[in-house]
């Protein structure tokens, strides 16, 4: 059964008020949320990735109770904040491989985890779409946050409206804008590289 949105809403206000059972309580209401938005994440990197599906949810999760001060609006607050945290996540596990593989921090290897590093995808496409939205957000914040509710927290309209506390009309146009937006910055920064 799926919790409904009113008790997962419950929860949080009350672990953001300092109830310490409460957060034993959310937990398994939210745990299935996460997962798929873990797996969602996941399902956009190589399948040779070596961070996996289970290991985000764990990062996320503790990454999500040192914010017990957030005072928690609802339940699209609570999953937004998560998007925005599995992003960080994964950018800065794409920027670590992203400097292994150009020498960072060199430490001696073995072929296997050298070979096991240099078969995944270029971690730069994570890297630059992050940079990209972090150039969208100096312009406007609030498509930058469409973009990180809709596309990597998996939001639906709705759910992005009432995170962003706009209509979803608003949501729509800026999620078009937003796309237009990264695709020319994308596309010239492919083009500067050349």
């Amino acid at each position: 059964m799926t919790p409904s949105s009113q008790e997962v809403t419950h929860w949080l206000v009350a672990w953001s008020q300092g109830d310490k059972a409460a957060l034993n309580r959310l937990l398994p209401l939210v745990y299935a949320e996460l997962h798929r938005m873990a797996q969602r994440y996941m399902g956009r990197e190589n399948p040779g990735h070596t961070l996996q599906t289970t290991a985000l949810i764990h990062e996320a999760y503790l990454r999500l109770i040192d914010q017990k001060e957030t005072p928690w609006q609802n339940r699209a607050h609570f999953f937004g904040v998560a998007a925005q945290v599995m992003r960080h996540i994964l950018v800065d596990y794409a920027r670590a491989r992203h400097n292994l593989k150009r020498g960072g921090e060199a430490e001696p290897v073995s072929l296997e985890e050298g070979a096991a590093v240099l078969s995944q995808e270029p971690a730069a496409e994570l890297v630059a779409l992050d940079e990209a939205l972090d150039g969208l957000a100096t312009v406007d914040q609030r498509k930058s946050r469409v973009v990180e509710l809709r596309y990597f927290g998996g939001l639906s309209v709705e759910e992005t409206a009432e995170v962003l506390h706009v209509s979803p009309i608003t949501v729509m146009r800026d999620w078009s804008l937003a796309k237009a937006w990264l695709y020319r910055a994308l596309n010239k920064e492919a083009g500067d590289a050349n």
